[in-house]
C-alpha cells in the first residue's frame, strides 16, 4: 500500500552549497542535449552536465521573456529499452497540479461564476462537516483547517460522491482561517468546486479554459484517464527501486483530482508559467492577486494560491516557486517563477539520485543572482576492493548496518532505531521534532484518531490483523520526518513508514518498504561518504578497520562489529 507524498510547496533554495563545488580537475563535460534542443549558455551546459555525471535523469527547460533560452534533456526515460530523455518527453508534475486548480478558480472568478470568499457549503450543498465553513480562498491558501486524507491513494478508484462525503467527515485541524495545514483534500474540494461552477467535468474545463496556452496549443493533459497527454513518457524509478506506473488506471479519479495527476513537457510547464503571470491565461488583477504574498509561513516566505512566494531577503528578488512528486509515478517536477527578469526554471527528474528539487535548490541561486552554477563533487578514484568490506554489522545496542556493493560504491541499510540513528542524525531543522513525530505515529496506528481507525481497517485488509505496532527508527530529511515501524501482522512483521503532521494526519507513507539505506562513496582518505551530489543529505562519513565500521557524525561515531 502506498501514499501519495505531499508536494513540498517550498523550493527551500537557502540550502548550504559549500558541499557543491567543483570535483577535483572541474567538472566533467556535459552530456549532449537530445534532438530538438535549443542549445543552452555554456557554463549551464557545463554544469547540468556534471549533474548528469551524478545521476540527474530528467528535463529542463529555461525561459527568458517567454522565449526558450534553454532546453535540455539528460538521462534515460526507459532503462528497459535505452531509450533517452529528451526536450520533449513528458512527465508527470504531480502536485505542481495544484497551481492549474488555482488558476481554474480565478478563471472561475473573473467569469462572474464563484467568489473568493464564497463558502464550500454554499456551492456544494450535499457537502458536509467542518469543510462546508471554509471559503475558497482559505482552500488555496491551505487554511481551511482540512485535516488528512480523503483516500487511500491515488490509484484506487474513488468517485465523486464518495469523494464530498470524505472529505466533509474530515476532522478540523482547526477552524477556518486559524491556521495553516497543507491539505490534498483541500485541493480535491477546490476541483469539486470549479466542476460545480463552471457545469462541465472537472478535467474538461481544465481542458478547454486553463490548459489551453496563447496561440491555442494545449499544454499537456492527465497522466492516467482522459484528456490523456500526448508524447513519450519518462519512466519513473522509486526511492525503494521498483519501477513507476506508467498509465493505465481506470478511475474514477477524486482521490487525486485537483491535488495531482497532470502532465506535460517541461517546456510547455514554463510557457505555461510565463503565460500565467504575464496575463496570457487570466487578467493581470488575477495573475497579480496569484503571486501576491498570502499566508505568511515564515522565513520569507508566503503561502499563494498554488504557490509559494519568496520575499527578496534570500537572493535579493522575490521569486515564486512550487513542486511535486514522490507518488506512485516516480517523478519530481520542480518549477520557479522570478518576476523582475521574466525568467521560468522547471525542471522535472525520473529518478531518485538527484531529484529535480534538490537540483533547483542548488543552482537555483545562481540562476537567480546571475552567479557560477555549483557542481557536484566527484567521487575518488582507485579505492581499492570493496568486496572485502561487504558484510553485517551489528551495534552494541542490538542494531545492524548491512554493507553491499553498489556501481562501484557501498550501499548501507540500517535495522533497528539504533542503527538508523547512528546512519541518519537529524540535520534539518524544517523537519520537526523527531521524538514528537515518533508518538504522532503511535498514536495514529494505535487507533486513537478517526484517520488512524481508517488506516489500522486498510493495513488489516491487506496483511491481516494487527498486532503489536514497534518503532524502527526516524529518518529526517527533505523537510520531511519519516518514521519506521514494524507492525505485526498476521503471522508476519512488516516494515512500513510514515510521515505525519502535527495534527496527526497521514501526509505519506509506505507499507511494506525496505530498510533505509544510503550509498556511500569514497572520499579518498580511506574513507565514505553519502553519495549525495546536492547535498541535501545526512552529514555522515565511514570507515572501516579490524572487522569494525566506524560512523562518524558531527556529535560522534559509533562502531560496529562484523558478524559474518
Amino acid at each position: 500500500m502506498r501514499k501519495t507524498l505531499p508536494a513540498i510547496t517550498a523550493v527551500l533554495m537557502a540550502a548550504t552549497l559549500a558541499a557543491c563545488g567543483a570535483g577535483p580537475g572541474g567538472p566533467r563535460p556535459p552530456r549532449a542535449t537530445e534532438s530538438g534542443a535549443t542549445r543552452c549558455d555554456h557554463r549551464l551546459e557545463v554544469a547540468f552536465g556534471a549533474w548528469a555525471d551524478a545521476g540527474f535523469s530528467g528535463s529542463i527547460a529555461i525561459l527568458e521573456g517567454g522565449r526558450a533560452t534553454c532546453l535540455a534533456a539528460y538521462g534515460t526515460a526507459d532503462d528497459a529499452t535505452g531509450r533517452p530523455n529528451t526536450p520533449q518527453t513528458v512527465f508527470s508534475i504531480g502536485s505542481v497540479t495544484k497551481a492549474f486548480t488555482a488558476a481554474a478558480v480565478f478563471a472561475l472568478v473573473e467569469e462572474g461564476r464563484l467568489a473568493l470568499d464564497d463558502r464550500a457549503g454554499k456551492i456544494l450543498p450535499e457537502l458536509g462537516g467542518a469543510a462546508a465553513k471554509a471559503t475558497v480562498r482559505q482552500l488555496l491558501l491551505h487554511t481551511g483547517g482540512l485535516n488528512g486524507s480523503h483516500g487511500h491513494g491515488d490509484y484506487e478508484p474513488l468517485d465523486r460522491d464518495a469523494a464530498v462525503a470524505a472529505i466533509g467527515a474530515l476532522k478540523p485541524a482547526f477552524k477556518p482561517g486559524r491556521g495553516y495545514l497543507y491539505s490534498n483534500a483541500g485541493y480535491t474540494l477546490l476541483a469539486l468546486i470549479v466542476e460545480k461552477a463552471s457545469g462541465r467535468s472537472f478535467r474538461a474545463y481544465l481542458a478547454e479554459r486553463v490548459l489551453r496556452l496563447p496561440g491555442g496549443r494545449v499544454a499537456g493533459g492527465f497522466w492516467e484517464g482522459e484528456p490523456a497527454v500526448t508524447g513519450p513518457r519518462a519512466v519513473g524509478r522509486l526511492d525503494n527501486g521498483t519501477i513507476g506506473r506508467s498509465g493505465g488506471f481506470d478511475g474514477p479519479y477524486w482521490a487525486v483530482e485537483g491535488n495531482g495527476g497532470l502532465a506535460m513537457t517541461m517546456r510547455d510547464l514554463a510557457t505555461w508559467t510565463h503565460a500565467l503571470f504575464t496575463g496570457g491565461l487570466l487578467s493581470r488583477e488575477s495573475a497579480e492577486i496569484i503571486g501576491r504574498p498570502g499566508h505568511d509561513l515564515g522565513g520569507g516566505r508566503s503561502e499563494t494560491p498554488g504557490w509559494v512566494a519568496f520575499d527578496g531577503s534570500l537572493f535579493g528578488e522575490p521569486f515564486l516557486s512550487t513542486a511535486g512528486g514522490g507518488g506512485d509515478v516516480g517523478h519530481n517536477t520542480a518549477v520557479a517563477w522570478i518576476p523582475g527578469q521574466e525568467r521560468v526554471v522547471a525542471i522535472s527528474a525520473n529518478k531518485p539520485e538527484v531529484s529535480a528539487e534538490d537540483l533547483l535548490r542548488v543552482v537555483g541561486p545562481a540562476l537567480l543572482t546571475g552567479g557560477p552554477l555549483p557542481t557536484p563533487t566527484a567521487a575518488a578514484r582507485g579505492v581499492g576492493d570493496l568486496a572485502a568490506i561487504v558484510g553485517s554489522y551489528e551495534l552494541k545496542t542490538g542494531g545492524s548496518l548491512d554493507v553491499s556493493t553498489s556501481d562501484g560504491g557501498l550501499t548501507v541499510s540500517a535495522t533497528g532505531p539504533d542503527a538508523v540513528a547512528a546512519l541518519f542524525p537529524p540535520r534539518d531543522p524544517t523537519a520537526g521534532d523527531p521524538r514528537g513525530h515518533d508518538e504522532r505515529v503511535l498514536a495514529l496506528l494505535a487507533g486513537k484518531t478517526q484517520e488512524g481507525r481508517k488506516e489500522r481497517a486498510s493495513l488489516e485488509a491487506a496483511f491481516g490483523p494487527l498486532g503489536a505496532v514497534t518503532p524502527a527508527g526516524t529518518v529526517t530529511g527533505g523537510g520531511q520526518v519519516r518514521t519506521y515501524v514494524t507492525l505485526t501482522a498476521g503471522t508476519r512483521p512488516v516494515l512500513g513508514w510514515y510521515s505525519v503532521n502535527e495534527q496527526g494526519g497521514i501526509e505519506a507513507a509506505e507499507v511494506p518498504t525496505k530498510a533505509p539505506e544510503l550509498t556511500f562513496v569514497a572520499s579518498g582518505d580511506g574513507r565514505y561518504r553519502p553519495d549525495d551530489p546536492a547535498g541535501t543529505g545526512p552529514r555522515v562519513s565511514l570507515s572501516f578497520r579490524d572487522r569494525q565500521l566506524l560512523v562518524s557524525r558531527a556529535d560522534g561515531t559509533t562502531s560496529a562489529r562484523r558478524t559474518d
